[in-house]
């Protein structure tokens, strides 16, 4: 990431939970966005040489996003995202889980809760992710999610400075 931005990660396994806190020099309403749109979330989303492709989002309450994290070789790792709630501009929460290509979940799976905030022309968001198991927390770290979603957070910092540059 950019000096122009600050990046927290904290795994509590006690609890199950990682929480991530970040802040963009960038406009919370754009920020949002990144967050919220399919065709900005794939440009950032997946750590590369890693793309994400959303086969469908439908950003409502109730709502799913299923996308794949495809590599290099063409390899897909599908996830399904589900939409608690939204309460526009400020906060989210979805339950993740990761999916077989035609979008059956796995039986464990992880709440997210979004909020955006901003202060002195700057963008914070916060992110805890409580896991409903210990094993899928650990398989997470495993998988290298800390690295993949800090070389992701890299991806949204030049997004977010193209796009505040237009």
């Amino acid at each position: 990431m950019t000096t122009n931005s600050i990046f927290n990660f904290t795994v509590d396994k006690p609890t199950k939970t990682v929480f991530i806190n970040m802040e963009f020099s960038a406009d919370q309403a754009l920020v949002w966005d990144a967050f919220t749109k399919p065709e900005l979330l794939d440009q950032w989303v997946a750590p590369k040489p890693w793309t994400s492709r959303t086969k469908y989002m439908n950003f409502e309450v109730g709502g799913q996003r299923f996308y794949a994290m495809v590599s290099p070789e063409g390899q897909e790792r599908w996830a399904i995202q589900k939409y608690k709630s939204i309460t526009p501009k400020t906060n989210f929460k979805i339950f993740n889980a990761f999916a077989d290509e035609n979008g059956n979940p796995e039986p464990h799976g992880s709440d997210w809760d979004y909020t955006f905030s901003s202060e002195n022309e700057r963008t914070k968001v916060a992110i805890t992710i409580y896991n409903d198991s210990l094993e899928r927390l650990e398989r997470m770290i495993e998988m290298g999610f800390k690295e993949g979603f800090t070389m992701s957070l890299s991806n949204l910092d030049e997004l977010l400075k193209n796009l505040s540059q237009k």
